[in-house]
């Protein structure tokens, strides 16, 4: 095989704790993550040697800035693999909270893996992940997963969060480094941990305990999200979050016609797309 074409799935946060940091300074947290349909493409062709990197947005380097140009030194170091070049068409936008860089610096392992028939599993491919981004390693298995640890430490779930998720963006970025800064103050007294998985074997979840705590600190310091998320659940989303750090803001409705409705506003202000979980 000398060419590979893969698709790079987004991701939401559905609820996210932040239960207390490391000595590193990286926190711990406790999430559920979903992997949507919403998607980037990327090709990958083999080479003799040296990786060429294209894309069709100018923000994206051909240097050690790039995920997917570390992924494929990582494979390098690790299973001495030879040369590639890609060719990636972003759809998901940067800092938007939907995974989009750690999601191709997955598909850059997993496709190199298809690429040079690697015979390793997909535990390796989510150690060398790590080394890259915290959510690297839920892209590796994708799905349904529980996430604790920074991230990591991934529990698998059947399934999915089913419905029709309308995703905003506003045009602004979040530093998940200045927001994770922000919520240590509020780390002295962490609630309980909630039990993510055990709710969704439940007949009604009870989405008000699917909480993101880094609403506390982006809402009051952007109330436009705040106003996009009620904006959402007024038009008659059954849960509407922030994901991850931001900034998207997504509602999770019960059919697509509903989700369109609610769009159709939306839609002269933000970037918005319609999506599904990815089974």
């Amino acid at each position: 095989m000398t060419k590979v074409d893969l698709k790079s799935f987004a991701k939401v946060n559905i609820g996210l704790q932040i239960r207390g940091q490391r000595p590193d300074g990286f926190h711990i947290i406790h999430t559920l993550f979903q992997e949507l349909d919403f998607h980037d493409t990327l090709i990958l062709e083999q080479q003799n040697s040296g990786c060429d990197f294209f894309s069709n947005v100018d923000w994206l380097k051909n240097d050690e800035s790039n995920l997917c140009v570390k992924a494929w030194k990582k494979m390098v170091d690790a299973f001495g693999i030879g040369g590639v070049s890609m060719n990636l068409e972003k759809r998901i936008p940067a800092g938007s909270g939907l995974g989009g860089g750690s999601s191709n610096a997955a598909t850059v392992l997993k496709g190199l893996r298809q690429l040079y028939d690697l015979n390793i599993p997909d535990t390796e491919l989510e150690s060398i992940g790590i080394e890259l981004g915290a959510d690297v390693p839920f892209f590796i298995r994708g799905g349904l997963q529980v996430g604790d640890g920074i991230g990591e430490k991934l529990t698998q779930l059947k399934g999915c969060m089913p419905g029709i998720y309308l995703l905003v963006v506003p045009d602004l970025q979040i530093d998940t480094s200045w927001a994770y800064k922000n919520y240590k103050f509020f780390l002295d007294s962490p609630e309980e941990q909630v039990n993510f998985a055990g709710f969704l074997e439940r007949d009604g979840i009870p989405f008000e305990l699917f909480e993101n705590d880094f609403e506390a600190i982006v809402v009051p310091t952007y109330p436009e999200i705040g106003e996009i998320k009620d904006t959402l659940r007024a038009q008659g989303a059954r849960f509407a979050s922030l994901s991850g750090s931001g900034s998207t803001v997504y509602g999770i409705f019960d059919d697509e016609a509903d989700a369109l409705s609610a769009e159709s506003p939306l839609t002269t202000s933000y970037s918005t797309f319609i999506t599904g979980p990815h089974l």
